[in-house]
């Protein structure tokens, strides 16, 4: 995947220069904060999680069976534009998914949607498209894309430029960590889809460099995750600001009560597609690797004696740990790359592709930073440091086990 910076032109889709931004600072410091990890401010004593893996450990998964679906529509069928479906087409995508076979006609119909969705089921693409070709009938609309982090934020922008290319439809994204002038500069143009994450578009509203009285879509982006890294009030305040005659579409994984509620309060009738996927903790292979006091990295090294563990993601607690250990593994022959907030943009993204080409057999990150990246075939996920909630172990070892792939995930615990 290409992760250049997104580029913007005056002639068409494409060609104002962005440089790509680390994630909204003071968010991820209030979530380090709530999950007991140190901010770049403090450095208290880490919160030792209550998670017991011992209660969900499966050593014998079941096969997984991917449900057959039946698509009611082709793409050439919604009824989209012939410029737009020839993008689609050249992209070769002729089959929509399920969700994108029973939302797109819903978006299409202007109604505000729910989106029970994981990564990797299209649903980027399931907003996108309805979005793109009503922007084509009227370039008068805004559609701002609100989503937890800059690495997908970025990545639903890649698929915009793809999916509108040769139109002239602008865009720009909006993520925090860095020079907010850029991004000032860019939105006082035309631009047809705002994408950012909460922190740093509310930012500009408060500037007054963007104008949300302009907004007439809202797309909340793996909404959960933008909950779980305290992103609710600033998500309330901006959906507070735009008007209320939108169209607003709402995708998530799960629908915890803060999530329900915040539907209720700015939702209008919608309609609810649920895609369910296969349940992780049955699916994949987990085990429990015990330690001694003095043997944990050790114990972690004679793991990648097994040729088996080919492509790995190490999840470890804290940014300098995860540094650490990353460094750690090189001086012991294991390739290794690490994300954490500390790296920059382009660090993570190096480090990130090095992984995804099979350059590097090792990648270890924090919760934090390994949110909105997702890897194809990791052989084996390893909870190097034990993750604070059951919720986020399932998270941690669903990286693996993809589609019909089987995975395995390894969560180490110390003997007592």
């Amino acid at each position: 995947m290409n992760t250049a910076s997104p580029r913007h032109s005056r002639s068409g889709f494409g060609a104002r220069k962005r440089r790509p931004f680390s994630s909204d600072s003071r968010k991820r410091s209030s979530f380090g904060r709530r999950h007991g990890a140190p901010t770049g401010r403090s450095r208290g004593p880490r919160k030792m999680p209550s998670f017991d893996p011992s209660q969900f450990i499966n050593t014998n998964p079941v096969d997984v069976v991917e449900d057959v679906y039946t698509a009611k529509h082709t793409f050439a069928t919604f009824g989209l534009t012939q410029a737009l479906s020839a993008n689609i087409n050249a992209l070769g995508l002729h089959t929509p998914t399920p969700i994108q076979d029973q939302i797109i006609p819903e978006i299409l119909q202007g109604h505000d949607v729910i989106g029970l969705a994981e990564t990797g089921t299209g649903k980027t693409a399931a907003f996108l498209v309805p979005l793109i070709e009503k922007t084509l009938a009227d370039a008068s609309r805004q559609t701002l894309i609100l989503a937890p982090t800059r690495e997908l934020a970025l990545q639903i922008e890649q698929e915009l430029r793809k999916l509108a290319k040769g139109f002239r439809i602008f865009s720009v994204t909006c993520v925090g960590g860095a020079n907010i002038r850029p991004q000032i500069r860019a939105l006082h143009r035309t631009n047809h889809f705002v994408i950012g994450t909460p922190g740093r578009v509310l930012d500009l509203i408060n500037r007054k460099d963007f104008k949300p009285q302009q907004v007439t879509s809202v797309v909340l982006d793996e909404a959960d995750r933008m909950l779980d890294m305290g992103f609710i009030k600033d998500i309330r305040t901006i959906l507070s600001s735009v008007p209320a005659q939108r169209e607003t579409l709402f995708f998530s994984a799960t629908m915890s009560d803060d999530t329900k509620q915040l539907v209720k309060d700015f939702l209008k009738n919608p309609v609810t597609i649920s895609v369910k996927k296969k349940d992780v903790t049955n699916s994949i292979e987990q085990r429990v690797v015990t330690y001694g006091h003095d043997d944990k990295f050790e114990t972690l090294v004679g793991l990648f004696a097994n040729p088996e563990l080919k492509r790995v993601l190490v999840f470890g607690a804290m940014k300098h740990s995860v540094k650490k250990l990353a460094e750690q593994l090189n001086a012991h022959g294991i390739q290794s790359e690490s994300i954490h907030g500390n790296k920059t943009h382009s660090q993570r993204q190096k480090a990130l592709s090095k992984f995804k080409s099979g350059n590097t057999r090792v990648l270890v990150a924090t919760d934090v930073a390994a949110r909105g990246i997702h890897v194809e075939s990791v052989s084996h996920v390893i909870n190097y440091d034990l993750p604070n909630t059951f919720e986020d172990y399932v998270h941690r070892i669903g990286r693996t086990g993809r589609g019909t792939n089987r995975g395995k995930a390894l969560t180490f615990v110390p003997t007592r």
